[in-house]
């Protein structure tokens, strides 16, 4: 009798303990077809493009990067949670996984949460200029508030400390800080065989306030260059789409099945002596977009993306629409039509390309447009 009574504390123990702790494995498969002109071809013995053709390929991540991960709870009392998360990227069309970033490329963190005191995180992290995607009508679409800063938006950062607060009165806050882990304080690594490695301090915070009619949001960040700790340059010599400060207001209004977006960004570097003409140092970024619910299952977007960029470096715009249909609660089909159109020294590119001109980069040529229309498949689970 003794002996099952003890089996069954144990058991109703065992249950309890269960029941405390989960982990969750979930992911996202994005796959589709997509046509665009205005590709750079024909490159001369520098490696230039001279003329433009047009492509049709398979692509994964058009509407949103293909991903997969764990996330994890565990209930220690006193209404504390220890929290833990990894997430990486993949290729669904090959079938290939993150590169340098490592298999948990964009989230590996662990740390405590609690109702009221709020969540602590350590690790890497998708970087805080990522909060943008809450207001942009296309969100992690490839064709969006990223092409026009080629990628300066979304980034991941290691060595991560983050903090994200309770709601109080519809506010909430959330701050990141980045440590570099070099000798200077700001990063100092050089470049090796031609890339650089590490990476400059990081470092953001936003407010935010929601109520039933509209969200705004006040967001600042900067990302310094890995190699010399500067506001300027950065991974690959991007300049101040590598390194630099960024000051973001973003607006939600929702207006029963209408919702109305808008941004503006600022971005600004320091540090950068003897720029090239038509390499900008500051950028001005703003977009304004309608996405119509029109059912349940459909909705369709537009928007309008603008970049203005200093030192003679023109100006580009980008004009979308699109739409989606979710066949079930985890899976949606989705098209998207888009066209860039670069003033006479612009190159900008529909996908967040880095600079230049060159054929590897994928912009079209200066002054040229470059258009596309993508169409997919995506299914969560």
């Amino acid at each position: 009798m003794k002996k099952a009574l003890l089996a069954a504390s144990l058991l109703t123990f065992g249950v309890a303990a269960h029941a405390q702790s989960s982990v969750t494995l979930y992911g996202r498969l994005d796959a589709g077809l997509e046509y665009m002109t205005g590709v750079p071809t024909n490159p001369n013995a520098a490696g230039v493009a001279t003329g433009s053709t047009h492509r049709f390929r398979a692509e994964s991540g058009d509407w949103g990067t293909s991903l997969w991960g764990m996330k994890g709870v565990e209930d220690i009392g006193g209404g504390n949670k220890v929290l833990f998360q990894l997430e990486g990227s993949f290729n669904t069309m090959t079938g290939a996984g993150p590169g340098g970033g490592g298999l948990f490329n964009r989230w590996a963190t662990v740390g405590m949460s609690n109702d009221g005191f709020g969540t602590l995180l350590l690790g890497r992290e998708l970087f805080i200029s990522n909060g943008v995607w809450d207001f942009d009508p296309f969100g992690q679409s490839n064709w969006s508030s990223a092409s026009l800063v080629r990628g300066r938006n979304w980034p991941a950062s290691s060595n991560n400390i983050s903090y994200q607060s309770p709601k109080f009165a519809g506010l909430d806050f959330y701050g990141q800080y980045s440590l570099s882990n070099a000798t200077n304080w700001n990063g100092n690594y050089p470049v090796t065989n031609g890339v650089q490695t590490g990476q400059g301090r990081e470092a953001g915070a936003q407010v935010t306030y929601t109520n039933a009619l509209f969200q705004v949001r006040g967001l600042y960040d900067e990302i310094r260059n890995a190699g010399n700790g500067s506001l300027y340059g950065g991974d690959f010599q991007n300049g101040v789409f590598g390194a630099s400060r960024e000051y973001s207001a973003l607006l939600n209004v929702f207006l029963g099945q209408f919702k109305v977006q808008a941004a503006y960004q600022a971005i600004r570097s320091s540090g950068a002596e003897g720029v090239a003409p038509g390499t900008p140092t500051t950028l001005d970024h703003e977009w304004g977009g309608v996405t119509w619910q029109a059912t349940p299952a459909a909705a369709l977007i537009a928007a309008v993306y603008h970049v203005n960029g200093n030192n003679g470096a023109g100006n580009a715009t980008i004009y979308t629409i699109g739409g989606s249909y979710n066949l079930s609660k985890r899976t949606l089909l989705d098209i998207q039509i888009a066209t860039t159109q670069n003033s006479k020294s612009a190159n900008y590119g529909l996908n967040a390309n880095n600079p230049g001109d060159t054929v590897g980069t994928d912009n079209p040529l200066p002054g040229h447009s470059q258009s596309g229309v993508y169409a997919g498949i995506q299914h969560s689970f």
